[in-house]
């Protein structure tokens, strides 16, 4: 009779076991799946439990302190982040009416009689002025884009035509620039919800970069899944300085009147509108990828 009772007090210890095995089990997963929707969203929300056992609760109460503290820091970067962009907005708007001012008398300066030595400095000083209207108009259209909180309006846009018209638009500059792109299109059309504008802008700076650091060639390549990759040799650069292309007011040397907002606007423009940009220097060519998946 008594390992009877021992199996079956055995058997029931196992039980109870297993019973809160299960429990923290189900407990972990609770708290698994709470704190990954706390963390993709914006809420003051807590992580609840509806178990007793301590050691879980413990554990989300401390989960709950870490997600407030959490939330604390994203809105005070988000506020921070806000008001340095509406402050680059208004100095761009402050700058450019005397800056073009500026531009003007430099103008009329240029027009009138002046020695070999006024002419070098005027045009130095032209130089430089035209350059600041640059990097404040470029300030303004990056604040633009980054602070588009609703996202751009999207439209059915076909690629290919997109790709074509940007091409075309600045064929005389790369031309100009020695460069004879090469373009190549799927047969079939490829076409993504996108913003018209925004695309036509980001294409722009992406050709305008191949004609500031182009060894002279270009391949442009539109790909059935939505992928659009301009190619062309880069000498003047190197897997370092290629890894910051994208940052802000990163300038390369042989990159001459750049801002270094150019890749930063188009990649702000590119992910608002739920596609990814990269670049890559492989065997001394540079390689940017564009891609706007089908539910983009």
């Amino acid at each position: 009779m008594l390992p009877w009772l021992i199996c079956a007090a055995l058997s029931a210890l196992a039980l109870v076991l297993l019973l809160r095995l299960y429990l923290l089990q189900k407990s972990l997963d609770d708290i698994t799946g709470q704190l990954g929707e706390r963390l993709l969203s914006d809420t003051n929300s807590p992580i609840f439990l509806p178990t007793r056992d301590p050691h879980a609760r413990r554990l989300a109460g401390e989960l709950n302190v870490q997600l407030r503290e959490l939330r604390r820091l994203r809105q005070r970067y988000e506020n921070g982040d806000r008001e340095l962009k509406e402050a680059v907005t208004n100095v761009s708007h402050d700058l450019r009416t005397p800056l073009t001012a500026i531009c003007g008398y430099l103008e009329l300066l240029d027009k009138g009689d002046k020695t070999p030595d006024q002419a070098r400095y005027l045009a130095l000083i032209s130089g430089r002025a035209e350059a600041m209207r640059q990097l404040t108009g470029e300030l303004l259209r990056y604040s633009v884009a980054a602070s588009l909180e609703d996202g751009p309006t999207l439209e059915r846009v076909d690629l290919n035509g997109a790709v074509e018209e940007a091409v075309a638009s600045l064929y005389g500059a790369l031309a100009a620039g020695g460069i004879t792109p090469t373009v190549s299109l799927p047969e079939g059309r490829v076409a993504r919800n996108l913003n018209r504008a925004a695309l036509s802008r980001i294409l722009g700076n992406l050709l305008t970069n191949a004609l500031k650091y182009s060894g002279g060639d270009l391949d442009v390549t539109l790909d059935g899944d939505g992928t659009i990759t301009l190619s062309n040799a880069a000498p003047g650069l190197d897997e370092v300085q290629v890894g910051r292309l994208f940052d802000r007011f990163y300038t390369v040397e042989t990159g001459r009147h750049s801002t270094g907002l150019g890749l930063s606007i188009a990649r702000a423009l590119t992910e608002r509108m739920g596609g990814t940009i990269a670049a890559r220097y492989e065997d001394g060519r540079l390689r940017v990828e564009l891609r706007f998946p089908e539910d983009a």
